[in-house]
């Protein structure tokens, strides 16, 4: 029972104390006077009465009514009703507010018009104060007070005869019961009657209509996310008008969260004074007039629910987490059912006639009924996560909140991790956990309707009846009496509060409601107490909780036989049959990814475990210790599936005996895991332990179990420890009380030594073996950084998060400076704090347990040491013997072998994933470092894959990224340090170091590797230290009559260099050259007697008068070099002795820069205009960046324009040229003049060219009809700036890759060359967009600016590292399979960048086959123009399509013109910050895509260029060193290699590597080559029509990268004695596998088959063999011969085709024929054998027919018998069954291997057959044949021994020889 009120206060209006114009409450009158002993009186109820604030109005207002809420310091809440009414002000109280009186006169006056009668206004200007009556009560009876306090009103509205103080007294004395459903009828004296119904339930909330009308104004979504604030303790504000509006949807929230109770600020109306409090940091629910929304914006982490608006607002900064899917979509859809049924109906055709919805309060419950079946839903099953730690005096539980996590398949769920983790569930569980207890529907819910819930999930009706009836049950706990008789309460009469009244409130008489209340208490303490006793019950627990979602754990699916193999490897261990254990050990690791296999793992090794203890051996030890470390890896630091739990008996139970008296546990070797150093876990396991022993107190000794094995589920028929509590708890009260202490004792010490239990286990896993090694356990306590420490076993943010707390407070963080034991000790004493207290186990055992813990921790080190001692000394494990790689002469090793493991890096082939195959990753064997490359060779650590070789390696130089990893060794599962190394070959090493290889010395090796990767200079390189290693005998110089000439040639080049440079500015500072002078020989003369700014006529340069020797040796060195060979070969000007011109030529040589004054990063000889004098060169020189100013590089022979590179222009060259010329300067400048000469040397150019006529030349490309255009549609609308219109403007932005105009051609076809008319400009300039800016056209037109947008060096750059990134990830992708490889790939841009060059290229190409010269002049004319300029030379000439010509292209354009190498490639340290850009190799990829299309237009085949772009950064040769020529030179490197040598010497030079190389084996080489002579290419550019090259994804695992030839040819088996034990291979099988052995290698293409063969048959013969390219040639000769009789026409077998562009798809099939085999060669063309022009084309030409058709033999129609006979071979050769041929009409006996061989392996001339005679059978000949069968046939030569398969086909071959030589 209590009281209705406890007090009744009038608070009125009173001035502000500091006179502001606001008023303040002042209380009149409070009874009862003194405070209740139970409830004192709260404080600032004045606040509370006026929210907005105490003020004066100038009308009188209707009366108010709405309940405040107080809390109190016990978190009591008070109701506060308060009924606001207002007077006439006082005068003192109207001369508080004067200055607002004058204001509000007239409002008054107008207002008082309108009043219902003239006589109820008051006097002009006159205001009204509030009043407020307050009933201040712990009940929530809202109606019952608003009746209460209005009927005091209206008595003294109305002037009743009643007494107030009556009433008021009567108020404060009723008492009314709290719950059981009971009525009870009370009047206050007035003539009234209430009937009060209390709820059935007390700890059920009332909501009356709070929460219908709280999904009124905000919607469903919008109170979900309320909801979802609340729980997760979230800071929430409501706004509204109404004040009775804001503690409705407070109270209406509230209720929602039942069962929880909500614990924090709960303020549903917030005075203005007291606003402050929203910036409190703590989480709260708080409503606030609207009124005062302003202030409210600037709160940033507040979500504000407007419920006149009915928005809801979250900030940008608070994330509120969702309801765990399906429950948030299946509440989302119950809510809309209730709240709008006739939704389902809308679409009916035919609706059923309307239903009646449900009344408020009705729907109100039916809503409440939705959320409690939520959260019975989400805490189902919460009661089996129960721990009982202490059953008396007092229940003490906690919640086990991982398990529960697990076990509900929640884990990685934010919303229920952050429920659990709330003050809210706290509460729930102390309240709710108690076992013997009242129970409520929620207590029903969850224990008995779990089943029929998840059964009604798909069926939305059922839910629905389920809703309704739990809302009957809530509503009939709100009203237990419908039938009620109705309340009698006298109100006002209408506009009662407008009428004058009679006097104000008057004052009570306190004396007489004193009396009243002291009566009434004077009553109640004689009357019994009526207390209604509690039904208490044993609280059910439901069913076992099941995962919210069935979710597949992906690809570890533990199917049964997953489980089987685990159990099948135990028991092998424990049977001691290692071996097969051994095979089955990579399957059990991957299979304990998953979790049944780690619970099947923990529950077979219990059942090994005896009396807990199990002695095993050094081996079984082993395994056991792997497999346990395997399942614990992915423990996180919370255990959510208990997996680190079952195995915390067993680490302390499974051990082996080291020696006498010294015995290892398993935990010594399985600390290296973040679970361990985790509090939470070991409260929770040390509370699990402590239940498991309560129960087991009050147990009858039969129903006691082993404690160890309850983790199993529990029995059907075994009582739960909460069910023993409950039952405890029934009894308690009926036991004695010495029986009660004895109780309590036991359950105290029972606890306390459980916590001494545990102060032992877990000093056994924090201690580490060796206690110097405290850096194992600072990573492990999270104290280190816990990535490195551990990248796997950290799953989830949330360990992280725990960790990060943890070592905040974990003392561990000194551990540097403290030992290990301290820290170990104040870890544990932490613990045993905090769970003693908890557990109540009293100061005195406390204070023990202290004392203790050192003791402990001391002991168990002492006893580590002798095991730490005694594991040293036993053998170390076998490890398999390490393979030495196999090294290139001249490579030394640097770092002998570190022991590592190779471990899988995102590439699938190889670790056998998705795509099966074996899983030859990880490798365990070591890694080398040598001057050359870093090499790893080892065994798969599979043992069914065991026998293979696995090598990776890569050079030195290509290292592009180096990081230190944290890793899991495969095998042992434990955390190593290990280097993650890549490569831009395209190659990575993701290396974990064996335990024993130091961290010294892993540091040593990537300080020597950066070394060898950055040396300080290029002279350090391989390639230099590869020639210079003076082997002895041999003197150190070589060449020494030629030393001089050479050093003195480069010392002369350098110092001419540096001389005239001086006379200009020097643009780049990286050049500064060594200095050549002090090298102790005198210094030579210095003038150059052509220097640069001598006018000499081009005659007077003649060799006598003008060269020095000196030069004269650099002019005949130049003219040997590439470039000069090649301009020789186009026509573009000869260099004779005499340096005389023909003046006919257009061009000439200029050997202006032969000193590489002008220009150093160009060669010495450049090809320029014949009318432009040398010395002019040198001005235009200066308008172009680096010096590079246009020269020509190739000319077309055919239409005779010519291909020019330069730099871009300086900013300053830019503004003399094409820009109108300014009014001239006093002095014209420099700038000015050479700008001039600029555009001369443009205009000499132009005039150069052959066809460039003056009157037709002016007609550009913009003349050309834009009808034209339109029909072709291909130069699409182009320009990005430049001249306007046509088509001129069309080839820019086609260039600048802008979309098309027009119809498209299919595929991105380049146009036809057809439709470029004559009209054009003679010369186009490709320039950078930002370059060409502000530019003016060439008045005369004959030139014309294309600018395009290209790509800089920088995104070369970081587009690789992406590329790099997709073809070798480094780590396994989130999402395997093909897709998010090219999701990455895209990303990168590496095919946009190549489709940007070929579509360049292609246009150029188009515009020089047209017959217009192109200048490319683009960034700094050696990167992009390189790329761009070398493949338009690719495409337009057949030429550089051989392997001659391409090496000259590489050697003109990459080499001469000074692409820099080592500058892109970052060879030396200078170069480090740089970092590698991959120009070259991305125009290697160019001219793959262009190979691709084209197969049979070039003479090298692809391997040739993935050989180029894996030595292109290899450092192994010389050729791509430097930067330029004149850097080669300064090195001595471009002339030594003319020098003969003396005896075999390494290859300096990539080019004669390839040379030598060539003459061995036709690697290089293309068996498709057939050139179309005069073919000008035009590959495809779209990004759809290219492929990613093969280079970047294949590798070869057999023997490492297949390009260096030398060492893929070794066979990579280690010889036999050296096979590791146990490992010896039974078989000589080889894996032929992707990513394992180069499949070229394991099957060759059928041409290299047949010249292997030859090979072999000639060294069989005893043949010297012949060249394989001598057999090439002659076959195609004959087949030239043989296909062309009569020398006209086509071959018949070659359907080849003249469109060139049908050519790209060129198929070649065998086709087998019922004889022999024929070779068909398939195009895709119309045309059977090409026109007759094409036909006559071809005839003139001998290069057609080059295909392999000598496999069209013309022997396979003159078969006359056939069929198999056995052979004997020749002397000491076995039978052999082979398949012959008699052929009459070539008169031969032809044998093959079988019937279907195309490739005859011998002939027997019949010619030379003396006899056919009967043979006997000889040694070796088959068994089951008759004698008869044999027979010999007797040549010249030798007697061939032959034997048919029986009597009769004997006797027809012998027939059929006779008579073919009877024939004869």
């Amino acid at each position: 029972m209590a009281r209705l009120a406890d007090y009744f206060v009038l608070v009125a209006f009173g001035p502000h104390p500091r006179g502001s114009g606001e008023g303040q409450g002042q209380i009149l009158q409070r009874f009862p006077e003194k405070d209740w002993e139970d409830n004192p009186f709260p404080q600032g109820i004045e606040l509370f009465c006026q929210p907005s604030g105490w003020q004066l109005c100038p009308e009188r207002n209707p009366p108010t009514f709405f309940v405040a809420v107080l809390t109190d310091i016990n978190s009591e809440r008070h109701y506060c009703a308060c009924l606001t009414f207002w007077e006439p002000a006082e005068p003192t109280q109207e001369a508080v507010c004067s200055e607002d009186a004058a204001g509000r006169e007239e409002e008054a006056d107008e207002g008082g018009s309108g009043r219902l009668s003239p006589g109820t206004s008051g006097p002009p200007g006159q205001l009204f104060a509030p009043k407020t009556l307050v009933l201040v009560s712990r009940l929530d009876h809202v109606e019952v007070f608003r009746n209460s306090l209005g009927l005091i009103y209206t008595i003294h509205v109305e002037g009743l005869n009643v007494g107030l103080e009556t009433v008021v007294g009567n108020l404060l004395t009723c008492i009314i019961p709290l719950a059981g459903g009971s009525q009870r009828t009370i009047s206050l004296g007035a003539g009234d009657r209430q009937v009060i119904q209390t709820p059935l339930t007390d700890s059920l909330p009332i909501s009356r209509c709070s929460v219908a009308l709280l999904f009124r104004q905000l919607g469903i979504t919008n109170v979900l996310s309320l909801f979802c604030a609340a729980l997760t303790e979230h800071k929430v504000l409501f706004l509204s008008r109404s004040y009775q509006r804001l503690s409705d949807a407070c109270r209406g929230l509230l209720a929602l969260l039942f069962p929880l109770r909500y614990s924090f600020t709960y303020v549903p109306i917030l005075p203005a004074q007291l606003l402050e409090v929203l910036s409190t940091p703590t989480p709260f629910i708080i409503g606030v007039n609207a009124a005062f929304q302003a202030e409210t914006q600037e709160l940033l982490d507040v979500i504000v629910a407007d419920l006149d608006g009915g928005t809801v607002t979250v900030p940008e900064c608070v994330h509120v987490p969702p309801l765990p899917e399906p429950l948030q979509s299946q509440t989302h859809s119950v809510l809309s059912m209730v709240l709008d049924p006739e939704l389902e109906l809308a679409d009916l055709a035919f609706p059923p006639p309307t239903t009646s919805s449900s009344s408020l309060k009705m729907q109100d419950k039916e809503l409440r009924a939705v959320f409690l079946r939520l959260f019975a839903q989400l805490l189902q099953g919460y009661r089996w996560c129960l721990h009982m730690v202490r059953i008396h005096p007092e229940p003490v539980i906690r919640f086990h909140k991982a398990a529960f996590l697990g076990q509900r398949g929640l884990v990685e769920d934010d919303f229920l991790m952050k429920v659990l983790e709330g003050m809210a569930f706290a509460g729930f569980v102390s309240e709710r956990g108690v076992p013997y207890r009242p129970t409520d529907l929620f207590d029903e819910l969850v224990a008995h309707e779990v089943a029929r819930m998840r059964a009604d999930e798909s069926h939305p009706q059922r839910v629905l009846r389920h809703v309704k009836e739990l809302a009957e049950q809530l509503y009939k706990n709100e009203n237990p009496y419908p039938a009620v008789a109705m309340h009698k309460v006298q109100r006002p009469g209408e506009a009662s509060h407008l009428r004058r009244a009679p006097r104000p409130f008057p004052r009570l008489d306190e004396g007489m409601v004193q009396w009243i209340v002291d009566q009434a208490t004077a009553k109640m303490q004689g009357a019994p107490p009526a207390v209604k006793a509690e039904r208490r019950t044993t609280v059910p627990s439901g069913p076992p909780m099941t995962a919210i979602l069935e979710r597949s754990s992906g690809l570890h699916g533990n199917s049964a036989r997953r489980l089987e193999v685990v159990r099948n490897c135990i028991s092998y261990v424990f049977e001691g049959k290692m071996l097969e254990a051994k095979k089955l050990l990579p399957a059990v690791l991957r299979a304990l990814k998953g979790r049944a296999a780690r619970r099947c793992l923990a529950q077979e090794l219990h059942l090994h475990v005896q009396q807990n203890r199990a002695v095993l051996d050094h081996q079984q030890f082993d395994f056991v210790v792997r497999m346990m470390n395997c399942c614990l890896q992915d423990c996180t630091s919370l255990d959510e599936h208990g997996i680190a739990a079952a195995l915390l008996p067993l680490v302390t139970a499974f051990c082996r005996k080291l020696s006498p008296g010294v015995t290892q546990f398993a935990y010594s070797c399985v600390q290296e895991h973040v679970v361990w150093s985790t509090p939470q876990f070991w409260e929770a396991m040390f509370y699990g332990d402590v239940q498991t022993h309560i129960r087991a107190l009050y147990l009858e000794p039969a129903e006691d179990r082993d404690p160890s094995q309850g983790w199993e589920e529990p029995a059907e028929e075994e009582r739960s420890a909460l069910d023993v509590a409950s039952e405890q708890r029934r009894l308690w009260p009926m036991l004695s009380r010495e029986k009660q202490q004895e109780l309590v004792q036991k359950e105290e010490s029972t606890v306390f030594s459980q916590a001494i239990h545990y102060a032992n286990r877990m000093s056994y896993l924090l201690l580490p073996l060796d206690s110097s090694k405290s850096r194992l356990l600072r990573e492990r306590a999270g104290l280190g950084d816990l990535e490195s420490a551990s990248n796997s076993l950290v799953t989830s943010s949330m360990a992280g998060s725990v960790a990060e707390s943890y070592d905040t407070e974990s003392g561990f963080e000194d551990a540097e400076t403290c030992d290990v034991a301290g820290a170990v000790v104040r870890f544990i004493n932490r613990f045993v704090d905090k769970v003693c207290t908890e557990s109540g186990v009293t100061s005195d055992h406390l204070k023990g347990l202290h004392v203790m813990v050192p003791d402990i921790v001391q002991m168990h080190i002492e006893t580590l040491e002798a095991v730490h001692r005694e594991s040293k000394r036993l053998p170390p494990i076998q490890k398999p013997k390490l393979l030495r790689p196999h090294l290139l002469p001249g490579e030394e090793c640097v770092l002998d072998g570190l022991r590592v493991y190779l471990l899988p890096d995102g590439r699938e082939e190889g670790s056998g994933g998705s795509g099966g195959g074996p899983a030859v990753l990880p490798a365990e064997g070591a890694v080398f470092l040598t001057t050359y490359r870093v090499i790893f060779t080892g065994m798969p650590t599979d043992p069914l894959v065991g026998e293979q070789v696995v090598v990776r390696s890569f050079p030195v130089a290509a290292l592009t990224k180096e990081k230190r990893i944290s890793v899991l060794t495969p095998v042992d599962q434990i955390p190593q340090d290990g280097l993650h190394l890549r490569s831009c070959t395209f190659q990575l090493l993701k290396m974990a170091f064996d335990e024993e290889v130091g961290s010294e010395k892993a540091e040593l090796f990537r300080k020597q590797l950066h070394k060898l990767r950055y040396p300080l200079d290029i002279r350090s390189t391989f390639a230099f230290t590869l020639g210079s290693g003076h082997t002895p005998g041999r003197p150190p110089r070589a060449t020494k009559d030629k030393g001089p000439s050479l050093r003195t040639l480069s010392r002369n080049l350098v110092k001419n260099a540096k001389k005239t440079m001086g006379r200009q500015h020097v643009t780049r500072k990286k050049y500064n050259p060594p200095s050549y002078e002090h090298r102790g020989q005198p210094p030579e003369d210095q003038e150059d007697e052509i220097s640069v700014s001598e006018e000499l006529e081009p005659g007077t340069l003649t060799p006598t008068s003008a060269l020095k020797p000196s030069d004269r040796m650099t002019m005949s060195s130049l003219v040997e070099r590439a470039c000069c060979r090649d301009y020789q070969r186009l026509g573009l000007g000869t260099l004779s002795s005499s340096l005389s011109r023909a003046k006919s030529e257009p061009f000439r040589i200029s050997p202006v820069n032969r000193m590489y004054a002008i220009c150093r990063s160009y060669p010495g000889l450049l090809i320029v205009p014949q009318s432009v004098q040398d010395n002019a060169l040198q001005r235009v020189s200066r308008c172009y960046r680096q010096n590079r100013f246009p020269v020509v590089c190739w000319r077309s022979g055919r239409s005779k324009a010519v291909l020019l590179r330069s730099g871009g222009l300086h900013g300053k060259g830019v503004v003399g040229l094409f820009k109108a010329q300014n009014a001239p300067s006093p002095g014209q400048s420099q700038t000015d003049s050479s700008s001039l000469e600029q555009e001369k040397y443009l205009q000499a150019v132009v005039s150069s060219m052959p066809r460039y006529a003056d009157t037709s030349g002016r007609n550009t490309l913009s003349g050309f009809s834009s009808v034209h255009m339109g029909g072709h549609g291909k130069w699409g609308s182009v320009r990005a700036s430049g001249r306007s219109g046509g088509l001129g403007g069309d080839v820019g932005s086609r260039l600048a890759g802008r979309d098309m105009l027009g119809p498209p051609q299919a595929n991105g076809a380049p146009p036809d060359p057809g439709f470029l008319r004559p009209q054009r400009a003679a010369l186009y300039i490709i320039g950078d967009k930002a370059q060409l800016k502000g530019m003016r056209p060439d008045p005369l037109q004959q030139w014309e600016l294309v600018s395009i947008e290209v790509f800089e060096a920088r995104q070369v750059k970081t587009s690789f590292k992406k590329l790099l990134k997709a073809c070798v990830p480094g780590c396994q992708a989130f999402e395997s399979g093909p897709t998010s490889f090219l999701r990455s790939l895209e990303d990168s841009e590496w095919l946009t960048q190549i489709h940007k060059l070929l579509h360049v290229s292609v246009l150029v190409v188009e515009l020089l086959d047209s017959g217009s010269s192109v200048l490319v002049s683009l960034e700094d004319g050696w990167d992009i123009t390189t790329q761009v300029v070398s493949l338009v030379q690719l495409l337009s000439d057949p030429f550089y399509r051989t392997l001659e010509g391409f090496r000259l292209l590489v050697e003109k354009e990459w080499l001469s013109f000074g692409h820099r190498f080592s500058h892109r490639g970052a060879h030396t340290l200078a170069g480090q910050s740089s970092g590698f850009t991959p120009v070259f190799l991305q125009f290697l990829d160019c001219v793959y895509q262009v190979h691709l299309q084209f197969p049979m237009e070039f003479e090298f085949s692809p391997f040739y260029l993935k050989f180029l772009g894996y030595h292109h950064v290899s450092r192994r040769f010389r050729t791509f060193l430097l930067d330029s020529d004149y850097e080669r030179i300064e090195q001595g490197l471009l002339y030594e290699e003319k020098g003969e040598r003396k005896g075999p010497q390494a290859c300096r030079s990539v080019w004669e590597y390839v040379d030598r190389l060539s003459k061995r084996t036709p690697v290089f080489y293309n068996y498709m080559y057939a050139p179309e002579d005069t073919e000008v290419l035009r590959p495809y550019s779209n990004v759809s029509n290219l492929k990613v090259w093969d280079f970047y994804t294949e590798e070869t695992l057999a023997q490492g990268p297949p390009y260096d030839w030398e060492l893929a040819q070794v066979s990579p088996e280690p010889p036999e004695e050296e096979r590791p034990d146990g490992g010896a291979p039974q078989s000589r099988r080889r894996v032929v596998w992707p990513c394992y052995d180069s499949r070229p290698r394991a099957q060759p293409d059928a041409i290299s088959r047949l010249l292997e063969e030859l090979q072999r048959l000639e060294t069989e013969l005893g043949r010297p063999p012949e060249r394989w390219k001598d057999h090439w040639d002659r076959v195609k000769a004959a087949q030239r011969l043989e296909g062309r009789p009569d020398g006209r026409g086509t071959p018949s077998s070659l359907l080849v085709s003249s469109v060139p562009h049908h050519r790209r798809s060129l198929g070649v099939y065998l086709q087998e024929g019922p004889v022999g085999s024929t070779l068909s060669l398939s195009l895709d063309s119309d045309q059977s054998s090409g026109s007759t022009t094409s036909g006559s084309r071809q005839a003139a030409r001998r290069s057609t027919s080059t295909l392999y058709s000598q496999f069209q033999t013309a022997e396979s129609e003159n078969r006359s018998y056939e069929g198999t006979l056995y052979k004997k071979g020749a002397f000491m050769k076995p039978w052999k069954a082979r398949w012959f041929v008699l052929d009459k009409t070539k008169h031969q006996l032809r044998y093959y291997d079988h019937r279907m061989d195309t490739e005859c392996k011998g002939v027997i001339d019949l010619a030379e057959v003396e006899a056919v005679v009967s043979g006997t059978p000889t040694m070796g000949a088959p068994k089951t044949v008759d004698e008869k069968a044999f027979f010999d046939v007797k040549t010249t030569r030798r007697v061939y021994n032959f034997c048919a398969q029986d009597v009769p086909s004997a006797q027809q071959w012998v027939d059929q020889i006779q008579s073919c030589l009877s024939d004869a």
